[in-house]
């Protein structure tokens, strides 16, 4: 699916830069040297060059200052051959995430993180979704899975994945942008996990989307004291419910010893019961990346804004 979206993607950036309009540029601001986030980033440009957008990566030390990735943001703003801009999180503990995210400017914010994105989703109104978000939706929309009142669950409430993929399943499908018209029900870390497994079992939809400080605390027990990362477990799903795993976790591999990167379902014995399943690795995050590049593209017209 994400090929397909990609190839969608190439032939729109064709399209526009025939019409005489100058070729798509994606500025991404990497601080540190944290490997994932060097990984993803690799993945980010070698994506957007198959499609055809143009892309800079712009380096920065650990130390940087908040006042000079602010300076950063402000230059790549007022200049007009870069139509997105992506600043790679996590951020040092020095720097406040959410400051350096509404320094970019709303209508070059392919993140969607700025707070006027995020507000507009929140109100049904078009802008620049967050990529992971849009992922999960366009994978819904494309699979054909029905929501329209049906139970989702979404397990994790942060502002940048949970939250605004919660937004897009519960609001009105008749709306400038469109929802999905479900019954969604938010679980986070301080949801015991008898609770979750009551709401997970009923939900037509369930969206892993954790994180580790949600398995910490919710699930302290059963998980933790078993070294196992994920969280929805085959005794939590129903019969022919649709599982869509976003989490993230590196755990090592009992058999190999190397580590290896799973999700937050336990896919093996989940995707038995589920009528529709995503693996961890190759399901959410190549999507995510396409999304990014769509937000990319959607920038470069100036489509939103």
């Amino acid at each position: 699916m994400a090929k397909q979206i990609q190839k969608e993607i190439q032939r729109g950036v064709e399209s526009w830069i025939a019409l005489g309009n100058r070729r798509p540029h994606l500025s991404i601001i990497l601080v540190g040297d944290n490997p994932a986030s060097h990984t993803y980033v690799r993945n980010k440009i070698r994506a957007a060059s198959a499609v055809g957008i143009c892309s800079e990566l712009i380096l920065k030390p650990k130390d940087v200052s908040q006042e000079e990735l602010l300076d950063i943001t402000d230059q790549l703003n007022m200049d007009p051959k870069v139509s997105g801009i992506l600043v790679q999180l996590p951020l040092p503990d020095h720097v406040d995430e959410r400051t350096i995210c509404n320094g970019i400017a709303p209508e070059k914010d392919v993140d969607g993180f700025h707070i006027i994105n995020v507000g507009r989703l929140c109100l049904d109104r078009e802008s620049l979704m967050p990529a992971t978000a849009s992922a999960v939706w366009e994978i819904i929309r494309r699979t054909g899975i029905e929501t329209f009142g049906k139970n989702v669950v979404v397990a994790g409430r942060s502002k940048n994945v949970g939250m605004p993929i919660a937004m897009l399943l519960h609001t009105d499908g008749t709306h400038e942008r469109p929802g999905g018209d479900a019954t969604v029900t938010i679980a986070h870390r301080y949801t015991p996990r008898e609770q979750l497994k009551i709401h997970t079992q009923l939900a037509d939809v369930v969206i892993a989307a954790a994180g580790t400080k949600f398995v910490i605390s919710c699930v302290h027990n059963s998980i933790l004291s078993s070294g196992i990362p994920k969280l929805i477990t085959s005794d939590m799903v129903k019969e022919g419910a649709a599982v869509i795993d976003v989490g993230i976790n590196y755990i090592q591999d009992p058999v190999t010893g190397k580590t290896k990167l799973v999700g937050d379902v336990d896919f093996e014995a989940v995707k038995k019961k589920a009528s529709f399943i995503t693996p961890v690795p190759g399901g959410v995050g190549p999507m995510t990346v396409a999304m990014l590049l769509k937000n990319t593209l959607l920038a470069a017209k100036k489509i939103v804004y």
